[in-house]
């Protein structure tokens, strides 16, 4: 594959994660409608397996590994949604993911790893510490390495969402996602302009962590630093291959307050009855706060994730 994913890679991967992942529905919400004045369209990734997008990108990557490659295991580190997604992606194709995560991360997603068959190894909550800690896994196993998003293999995974969100609705104005790394948002634009060129794409992001935003502003990739934001998905830096592909084909990224977050995610679970995460809430959060005006608009939305610590609500007072 190029280093850059073609629209053929994306369909390449849609067959061959076509056994494994689920084929996710797009709900509405008249509610959403009326107070946007526009026609709202959830392509529901919180009903993927492992509870997210990211069993996309990381079974595409697992599945396109030669036997030789697989049998010495794949090796990541993750803070939640894609660690879940290599154990699982692996423990169907029978081999070992290793699994790097900070001691910080979130008990909730520290289970689903383990219970996926995934190998956890703790570091320190540091970018450096995560990436000497998978040195040395690597070292020790011979694992192949999955980069949570700057890999071409994952954002072409990534990419296939949207591929379904185009074919189910047609003639869209705008396609939303959150970003953080970059990988279903890079999959998403090569998606999008490969099959709809006229149909804008418009990221959403923490203002809290906003370096995406800032790194389309500037021209280079702006590091992410000590972010403070509920939307924990949403916490690491761009990649060179993402923020390549970003910079070439995203209109827009938009940034949004964590009350607006909070707001979006209790009105979808409310309204729609769907749980979703907060990351996955921020591109809902930027039509309610005005950071994105869609008024008149078709804008389908990709809501990537619904794996919440039921004891961690942010609407319940402690």
């Amino acid at each position: 594959m190029a280093s850059v994913p073609t629209i053929d890679d994306l369909r390449a991967a849609a067959e061959r994660i076509g056994p494994w992942a689920h084929r996710t529905p797009v709900l509405t919400c008249s509610s959403l409608d009326t107070m946007m004045g526009a026609r709202l369209f959830f392509k529901c990734e919180n009903f993927q397996k492992v509870g997210a997008f990211k069993f996309r990108g990381a079974t595409n990557a697992v599945f396109s590994l030669s036997d030789r490659d697989a049998r010495r295991g794949v090796a990541t580190h993750s803070s939640g949604n894609h660690a879940a997604a290599l154990s699982l992606a692996a423990r169907l194709r029978g081999v070992q993911a290793h699994v790097v995560m900070p001691r910080t991360s979130r008990a909730v997603k520290r289970a689903a790893v383990v219970e996926y068959g995934g190998r956890i190894v703790a570091c320190e909550p540091t970018l450096a510490a995560r990436e000497a800690m998978l040195e040395s896994v690597i070292a020790e196993t011979g694992a192949t390495v999955i980069h949570p998003f700057n890999d071409p293999r994952v954002i072409a995974g990534q990419g296939t969402a949207a591929l379904e969100l185009l074919e189910d609705v047609q003639d869209l104005d705008v396609v939303m996602t959150p970003v953080g790394g970059g990988g279903l948002l890079s999959g998403t634009a090569i998606a999008v302009a490969s099959l709809s060129p006229r149909t804008r794409v418009v990221a959403a992001e923490p203002a809290a962590a906003d370096d995406a935003f800032r790194s389309l502003k500037e021209g280079r990739i702006v590091p992410s630093v000590d972010p403070q934001t509920i939307a924990d998905g949403l916490l690491t830096s761009l990649g060179t291959l993402t923020f390549a592909i970003i910079r070439e084909r995203v209109a827009e990224i938009v940034t949004v307050s964590e009350d607006a977050i909070v707001a979006a995610m209790r009105h979808v679970w409310e309204r729609m009855k769907v749980v979703i995460e907060p990351s996955a809430a921020v591109p809902v959060g930027a039509l309610i706060e005005g950071a994105f005006r869609a008024r008149g608009l078709r804008v389908g939305i990709i809501l990537s994730g619904g794996n919440v610590d039921l004891d961690q609500l942010p609407w319940v007072r402690r």
